[in-house]
């Protein structure tokens, strides 16, 4: 079977700077797959050379077996990619709901002058927009905040709230930037089961970068390493845990403090 997403011996040149080079990475639909490496390592250049935020310089990049390689940002989500930032990217001065609705909104099919004057197809899709994404605030604990200011939420929160908005778009895949960061132990480990329940709930391949070991060993299915730039090692997390390789990149070997 192939994979959803596939990248093929990519490589990203920013002039004399290779950030990225002739990685190749696979992930199985259904999949939970961790990126991991050090930091300036190219994880976060490799979820924006997916996403079309870059062009690769050499390589192919291909979802469901289409490339999309070098296509804008917006027809990459429309694909079924969905993304998440490491800096949580709300539009904070909206409302939760709001936020959730620019997801919806972007699905609808009528003409801007439809809206203008108020056709009805626009008020039922402008009403189904707002139902869909009360619904799925429902199920993140969000639906009582729904008329709130969105930067006025808890920070782990507005990371529910960001989830939330990407699966608005129905994505196959959802890729997500370090969702961890800024939580502490018992947060992390709340948010290992949440995204296992994300997973199954909405039946979406998950990517994630992640810095926290314990998350990903306990989350993914698959685990690929990057060091300066390059794929050093890819298995299970029982292979990556015990590759000799990976130990003296970056999980630190047995006699460190």
């Amino acid at each position: 079977m192939s994979a959803l997403l596939e990248i093929q011996h990519v490589t990203k040149r920013f002039g004399g700077l290779c950030a990225i080079s002739d990685c190749s990475v696979a992930v199985e639909t259904g999949h939970t797959h961790g990126i991991i490496g050090p930091n300036g390592a190219g994880k976060t250049t490799l979820f924006n050379l997916i996403t079309g935020i870059y062009k690769p310089t050499e390589g192919a990049i291909r979802f469901r077996g289409e490339s999309i390689a070098g296509l804008r940002p917006g027809r990459i989500a429309l694909k079924g990619i969905g993304r998440t930032f490491q800096n949580i990217r709300l539009c904070k001065e909206l409302t939760v709901l709001d936020n959730v609705r620019i997801a919806f909104d972007s699905q609808l099919h009528y003409a801007p002058i439809e809206a203008l004057i108020r056709l009805p197809r626009s008020g039922r899709g402008e009403q189904r927009s707002i139902d869909e994404s009360l619904r799925l605030l429902e199920p993140f604990g969000l639906l009582a905040h729904a008329h709130d200011r969105a930067g006025d939420l808890p920070y782990g929160h507005q990371r529910k709230l960001e989830i939330a908005r990407a699966l608005a778009l129905k994505p196959s895949a959802l890729l997500l930037d370090e969702p961890a960061a800024g939580l502490n132990t018992g947060e992390t480990a709340a948010l290992t089961e949440f995204l296992r329940w994300v997973r199954g709930e909405f039946d979406v391949t998950l990517v994630l970068i992640e810095h926290h070991m314990h998350l990903v060993m306990n989350l993914c299915d698959r685990i690929t390493v990057l060091d300066f730039g390059q794929t050093i090692a890819d298995g299970t997390p029982e292979e990556i845990r015990a590759n000799p390789r990976v130990i003296e990149a970056y999980l630190g070997g047995a006699d460190d403090e």
